[in-house]
């Protein structure tokens, strides 16, 4: 079971490094979300991206239809990035993973001191909260800005459940 989370996490990690998107999904992201939240997407790094295209795929895959839900998919994540732009790199991520997995407490200590080299720690720790933030203020409709309050805050909904799972999976 170790091991199979492990080449998980490693193809999880190459795939991240040579991230890209279709141009299909290209037109799919100008075809599902507004201007505004199309450059909330844009601000992100290319594999957080890929990540949410992902998650959008899955939850199409598991017949998820509601374009609210779908475009919830493609922005849950926008808050990885701050307001001045700056973004989590993706050595972080594995660094993340890891202290989440095997060092919780550590993760939170790092994410509560967010200061200097431990920033990163603290924009992760509140990307979730961010992300709604920024979903309302790009004019996002009232039923995405609640699917991700409702995931930000866990809050258990058909929305969540399958977004959670999509995320999970992804």
């Amino acid at each position: 079971m170790a091991q199979r989370r492990w080449r998980y996490r490693v193809r999880q990690f190459v795939t991240a490094l040579i991230a890209s998107i279709r141009l299909d999904e290209r037109v799919l992201l100008v075809c599902t979300l507004s201007d505004p939240q199309l450059l909330l997407f844009e601000r992100m790094p290319r594999f957080a991206q890929r990540h949410s295209l992902d998650v959008y795929h899955a939850l199409v895959r598991a017949g998820h239809t509601d374009p609210h839900l779908l475009q919830a998919a493609l922005l849950h994540d926008c808050g990885k990035v701050d307001p001045n732009g700056r973004t989590i790199p993706l050595i972080y991520y594995v660094i993340i993973v890891l202290l989440q997995q095997y060092a919780p407490d550590l993760y939170q200590r790092a994410a509560r001191n967010g200061r200097g080299l431990l920033y990163p720690f603290a924009l992760h720790a509140t990307h979730e909260q961010r992300s709604v933030i920024y979903a309302r203020a790009a004019g996002s409709h009232p039923e995405v800005v609640q699917i991700l309050s409702d995931y930000a805050e866990r809050r258990a909904t058909p929305f969540t459940d399958a977004l959670r799972a999509a995320d999970d999976a992804s």
